[in-house]
This record gives structure tokens, sequence and C-alpha cells, in this order.
């Protein structure tokens, strides 16, 4: 099963607590990490699984590691060369997607998931409040551990890996 996992490269300490956390679960569970593979939540998640003896997909915007240098704990990056259009790759590799805290290109990641009906899990990330939206795409939960089992939960039921 893979877990895209998305967020901020410029986090608080605190979303980098969680994100590392949620990598650490991740891993311990056998679920492969995707991400953009840059820094903050994406290094975070990355360090997490990797700790955890998991397996982590950077999908990075540039042609080359001259271009766009995964972090240290990616294990396998896919240079695309096409910048932030790639968040749409990242989204679509997960069986499910874990959103934690997050700038406007996790905003443009979690619209994917919700263009795309892939299940999303938000920790600390953005929120709606618009007419025809339905905030109940987006589970709400507390901790990284809710986090990992929501989205496991979403993916089994969509039909993903077990």
């Amino acid at each position: 099963m893979i877990i895209s996992v998305i967020g901020g490269e410029t986090s608080l300490e605190d979303a980098l607590r969680m994100a590392e956390e949620v990598g650490r679960e991740l891993g311990k569970r056998g679920v492969t990490v995707c991400c953009g593979g840059g820094g903050g939540v994406m290094e975070a998640v990355c360090r997490g699984a990797r700790s955890a003896g998991g397996h982590t997909i950077g999908i990075m915007p540039g042609r080359d590691a001259s271009q766009s240098p995964p972090n240290p704990w990616v294990e396998f990056p896919v240079f695309t060369g096409i910048g932030y259009a790639r968040n749409s790759s990242v989204v679509l590799t997960g069986e499910a997607v874990i959103a934690v805290d997050g700038s406007y290109g996790t905003l443009s990641e979690i619209a994917f998931a919700m263009i795309h009906d892939v299940p999303l899990v938000g920790l600390d990330t953005w929120g709606f409040d618009y007419r025809g939206h339905d905030p109940e795409k987006i589970v709400r939960v507390t901790t990284p551990q809710e986090a990992v089992e929501k989205a496991i939960e979403m993916a089994q039921q969509r039909g993903g890996a077990k």
C-alpha cells in the first residue's frame, strides 16, 4: 500500500514532529510513503518512515538532482521536470492522502485529492467554508496515529492493497 503525505516545505516544529510520527507509523505498518520529496513536512515524514524500516518515494519537481535534490530520506526519487504540476502525481500515487499543515502547494494537492476522490485525512491543515463544498471530504483527526489508522482504513475501503 502507498499513502501520500502532503505538507509545507517550511513548517513549524509542531507540524514537523507530527509528520515524522506519521511517517514512523506508516513505516511500522509496512506502508510506503509518497511525497513531494523536498524539505519540511516532506523531509520529516520520510525520516520517520525510514527510521521504522519503511520505504519512501519522492515525486520531484525538477528534471534531475541538480534542479531538485531530494531530501536524504527519499529512497526512490522520481524526477518529473514539471514543477508544481507534479502535485497531481503525488496525490494520485497514493491510495489515500494525509495532509499535515501546509501552504499553497498543499492546498493544490488537497484540491487534486478532492477532484479525484482520493480519500483525504487532515491533520492540522487547511479548512474550507463555502457553498457547495462537502467539508466531510476531509476527514479531520488530531493525532498522527489517528491519521495513519484512518488513511489505511479509507484506502482499504477504496480497494487499495491490504
